[in-house]
This record gives C-alpha cells, structure tokens and sequence, in this order.
C-alpha cells in the first residue's frame, strides 16, 4: 500500500486529538492507533520506533504532572490534595510559585493537557512505524526530492539508532558484561556513533554515485513562478491549518487552506521540471490506500464538527470536578480510524530459508 496514506490517516488522528481535551476519547485514539500497529507493522527498523515513540508520550505527561506539582497551576482549587513547602521568590516573580498548595483541579487539569500531547506523539509514531521511509520518498514530487531525502534521512535515523542500541546491550549482556549505567552507557554508546558515521559515509557514496543534486535547466521566469507559488501556498496551508485548529478560525480556515494547497500543488508541479528523473515500480494509490486515507480524514473531520456543536463534551471542565462524560458521536468518529486494521494489507512474516543456518531476508508488506 502507498506509504503516504499511513501519514494521511496518522495525521487525521492527530487532528482530532488537537481538538479535543476529554481523556476517555483521547485514550480511545491511542488504543486505536496501537491497534493498527499492532496488527499491521512489521519487523523493519522503522517499526520498532513505536514503543520509543510511546515511551516519549509517558514521559511527556508525567513532566506536565510533574510541573503542575512543583510549580503550580493556573487553575484555582478547593480540594487540596497535599501542601508543600513553599519557597518565597522575590516581588518581580509575582504569579510564579515553587511549592505551596496542590489540587485535584490543577492535577487533573495537567492530566487532560498532558494526555492531547501524549496522544499526538503516538500518532506520529504510528505513522513512523507502518510507512516505509524509502517508499514514501519515491512517491514525493520533483520539487520535493532535496528536502524529501533530508526528512526520510532523519526519520530513519533514530530507528536505526534505536535498534543498535538493542543489539548492542544483547550482546553485552550475552558476555555476561554490564549495560546500564555509566560505563555500559560509555561501552554502548561509542560504537553506536561509529555506526552511525559509517552509514553517513555510505549514504553520501551511494548519494553522489546516483546523481543526487543534478538539475535540469529552466527559465528564470518559470523559477520565479515556482518559488512565488509554493511559497504562498504553504503559507496559505499553514494559516488555513492554524484557522481549522483554532474555534475563532473556523469561517477563513477551509478556504484559505484550499486556496493555499491548490498553489503549492501547481508550484510543485512547476518545480518538478527541474529534477528530471524516474520512478522504478512507483506505489499506486488504489481503494486500500484511499480507504486509509479516507478514515484518518472522517475521523478530523467528524472531531471538528462535533468540537463546534458540543465544545463542552469534548474539553470538559475541571471546575466542579467530575468525571468526564463520553460523547457518542466523536467516539464513533474515532472509531472509524480502525478502518485501516482491515482494508490494509496485513503484513507478511519472512519466508523461511532455503538452506538450513542461513537467515531468511526481510519482507514487509
């Protein structure tokens, strides 16, 4: 399946989580998210990133919580949990607090804010973990094939990083050596950085040896047309974008991002005449790839709507405190992003090897 609609359906996921603050539909699209890639990512480099990428969202709420305990929240609260000791700061720091009075309201008002992010770093690491990098960059445009390779460059990086890190700490445990702490840190980390070098090495190599950064010559006029185009229309997404993810925007944001994806789709079609090349066996964009796409799409588009008709079921107040409610037209529209665990192809395990102690080759779907 084309790579880009895993982005297209992660980024759909994404959106709505931007939209909404209530932690039963946030925790119902991270499970929605861990689904599909539980049933659909395979055993390539790029896919063992989703745990570091769930790890991240743990790590990110427990310092918003963390924050919320130490240094105070913007919330007022009557039901105080636990009092700490406050250190006095000088006249010039005054709304800043170290220490002090801690409250359900601020606790759970962190809780909320803490989990939005959370979920949309697993989102992002959804999509990490079931496109191909290499795929998705033979499906951009022309125009985008400098900066393609710099994104799927660093994209693949932290994979690979993470997985000679694994194999690295194995090794050493099978020795019967340490590997935490310091020294551990110091013996895995050494030669990590050293394959890291050796893979920057080989990638300018095989780079130069195709012909990266060879252009075909166009006129100055067409240049200028293709620079004022994709410049105004990614502006135009960007402010249409920030106007569909903000309440006050919602009457300029659909136009504007449609005006502005327009332009920036003929600017890149205009700048694809300078990079001449071809694509070996390009991915098709068939009914499986809009049928994920399409999902991750609805369910934006659902979660915006709902978020103008009822903002109060999707950000819930602290104050009074209650328990959130789940509405059931934005959980359904959530649940329509598992779309995806069934259209998509599910993925292939390796074949086995032909010749007994040789491994079998990698094979993802």
């Amino acid at each position: 399946m084309h790579p880009g609609a895993w982005w297209v359906w992660a980024l759909g996921l994404g959106t709505a989580a931007s939209r909404t603050t209530n932690p039963l539909l946030l925790g119902l699209l991270m499970a929605v998210a861990g689904f599909v890639v539980a049933t659909h990512r395979t055993d390539a480099p790029w896919a063992r990133s989703y745990g570091a990428f769930v790890r991240l969202a743990a790590a990110v709420l427990v310092i918003r919580l963390a924050f919320a305990v130490f240094l105070g929240s913007p919330i007022p609260g009557t039901h105080v949990i636990v009092t700490l000791p406050e250190i006095p700061l000088p006249h010039w720091a005054q709304g800043v607090r170290i220490g002090g009075r801690v409250t359900a309201e601020g606790l759970l008002f962190a809780l909320y804010d803490g989990l939005k992010l959370a979920a949309l770093l697993v989102c992002v690491g959804a999509a990490n973990a079931l496109a191909n990098p290499a795929r998705l960059l033979k499906s951009l445009p022309g125009a985008l094939y400098e900066a393609g390779v710099a994104v799927v460059v660093a994209l693949t990086f932290a994979p690979h990083l993470i997985a000679d890190v694994q194999r690295l700490r194995a090794a050493r445990r099978l020795r019967g050596r340490p590997d935490r702490g310091l020294r551990g840190l110091l013996h895995v980390g050494l030669p990590v950085l050293e394959g890291a070098l050796e893979r920057s090495v080989a990638l300018a190599a095989a780079m130069d040896a195709r012909g990266y950064g060879r252009t075909a010559q166009v006129p100055p006029a067409v240049r200028r047309t293709t620079g004022a185009l994709t410049l105004g229309g990614l502006l135009g997404v960007c402010a249409g974008t920030y106007g569909l993810l903000t309440a006050a925007g919602d009457t300029y944001g659909l136009p504007v991002l449609l005006a502005g994806l327009g332009a920036a789709l003929t600017g890149l079609w205009l700048g694809g005449r300078r990079t001449p090349r071809t694509r070996y066996r390009p991915d098709r964009w068939g009914v499986r790839a809009w049928l994920v796409a399409g999902s991750g799409v609805a369910v934006a588009a659902l979660m915006i709507l709902a978020a103008s008709q009822d903002p109060a079921g999707l950000s819930p107040g602290v104050i009074p405190l209650v328990a959130p409610a789940l509405p059931l037209l934005p959980a359904a529209a959530v649940l329509l992003g598992l779309i995806p665990a069934f259209a998509a192809p599910a993925s292939r395990p390796a074949p086995a090897a032909a010749v007994p102690g040789r491994p079998a080759p990698e094979e993802s779907s």
